[in-house]
């Protein structure tokens, strides 16, 4: 049922009422942040995934064991939110309201999403010049960069930013050679 169209019919309300109460209480910002950390959270800990998504585990429990896991790290209407998704038994959904609360976040905030695979960690520098470059190419006031390592790359990176994808890496530059070669 992931990613399917019930997933963001359900996803998408949710999100966008996360939304209206984190403009209220001006917690836009904070909330993203703790999203972004909820879905990390999620990516390394499959366990949990299927803990929370389980029919068979009770919303108490799931409950119990989301604020041991967030705790502190969290705030505290946030967490009243879960507990309201695990109530509802929509809490499978996490994931989705959490992607979805992101992409409402960034329209709001004029951010541009920039997926960056490298064939090792960027450096600073690096990161700060592919910011650069994005702004530039989208206009956008901020850029939200997501990394990730490939080493098959051998060098260089991909940049994917919405459908549109800038390959820089050296995997692709010597594919390039080879099929000039053939030609």
């Amino acid at each position: 049922m992931k990613g399917s169209l019930v997933s963001s019919e359900i996803a998408e309300p949710y999100a966008q009422a996360l939304m209206s109460l984190s403009e209220a209480n001006q917690l836009t910002n904070n909330w993203a942040e703790d999203m972004e950390g909820l879905l990390e959270l999620l990516d390394e800990s499959p366990e949990l995934q299927e803990f929370l998504a389980s029919p068979v585990v009770k919303p108490e429990d799931k409950k119990a064991v989301l604020r041991k896991v967030l705790g502190d790290k969290v705030e505290p209407y946030l967490l009243n939110f879960f507990d309201l998704l695990a109530d509802k038994r929509r809490i499978p959904f996490i994931k989705e309201i959490a992607l979805q609360y992101l992409v409402l976040w960034r329209q709001l905030t004029n951010t541009v999403l920039a997926e960056v695979t490298s064939a090792s960690e960027l450096t600073e520098i690096q990161r700060q010049l592919v910011i650069d470059k994005v702004k530039s190419l989208t206009g956008a006031l901020s850029i939200a960069l997501k990394s990730t390592i490939d080493p098959e790359l051998i060098g260089g990176m991909i940049i994917k930013v919405g459908s549109q994808v800038y390959d820089a890496s050296l995997r692709n530059q010597i594919r390039q050679i080879g099929l000039s070669m053939m030609n």
